[in-house]
């Protein structure tokens, strides 16, 4: 029996371009050819040509089936397929639970993986916060931030501070900040290390400071960090 490049192809469930692929690199012998010309396929080649394919679909690279010949290689590369195929799981298993966050409205693509809670009070500023310390941060600093917490009410106001506001707003809204502040730390003590690391004076949160607040946000900023200790 012997069978043209088409019809091994067909038998094998793959294309001809596919087994002239394996011809070039070396995987597929080349088979002799009838006296018109035309390659003549034997069963040697349907088995080769299903073995390569069988180990192409559990996702051994085609550059390494030839040492798989070896059974001890054949070993080592399995097991290392095994191990780049869990860790591959375990990102989509991850990569699918941000998906479900964001699809039930409990995080956003511009939130920090991880983020689950109320994310309709979060302003676009403090997305932005958080998306900057995830960068800066250790995971245990970032566990502590995007810890559920309740707002603060005079966030907007600060927020929306013009950059002439006057002395005495700037230090009313200091004043009001701290002792919340102040009960947020007690709350959760891991944030007042966070507040005081040594991350949080790099050049890109320096940056974004200067870049995010205008002067007189800035000024409630410090006025804020002198009442606290920081």
């Amino acid at each position: 029996m012997a069978w043209s490049t088409r019809e091994l192809a067909e038998l094998a469930g793959t294309t001809v371009k596919t087994v002239r692929h394996y011809h070039r690199i070396g995987l597929l012998d080349e088979p002799e050819r009838r006296p018109n010309g035309y390659k003549r396929y034997g069963v040697a080649h349907l088995v080769r040509l299903l073995r390569i394919r069988r180990l192409a679909d559990l996702g051994v690279p085609l550059s390494d089936i030839p040492a798989m010949e070896d059974p001890r290689n054949a070993e080592e590369t399995l097991r290392a397929l095994d191990s780049e195929l869990k860790a591959s799981i375990e990102r989509q298993q991850r990569m699918r639970e941000e998906v479900r966050l964001i699809l039930s409205g409990r995080s956003l693509p511009d939130l920090p993986p991880g983020f689950d809670g109320d994310v309709a009070g979060m302003s676009e500023l403090q997305r932005s916060w958080l998306m900057i310390y995830s960068q800066v941060l250790d995971e245990h600093a970032i566990a502590a931030l995007m810890r559920p917490a309740e707002p603060f009410p005079p966030q907007t106001e600060f927020e929306a501070l013009p950059a002439d506001a006057d002395d005495a707003t700037r230090q009313r809204l200091a004043e009001t900040f701290a002792p919340l502040v102040r009960r947020q730390f007690a709350e959760n003590p891991d944030l007042a290390g966070v507040a005081s690391s040594e991350a949080l004076a790099t050049p890109v949160v320096l940056h974004a400071l200067v870049e995010l607040y205008n002067p007189a946000q800035l000024d409630v900023l410090r006025r804020l960090n002198e009442m606290l200790g920081l």
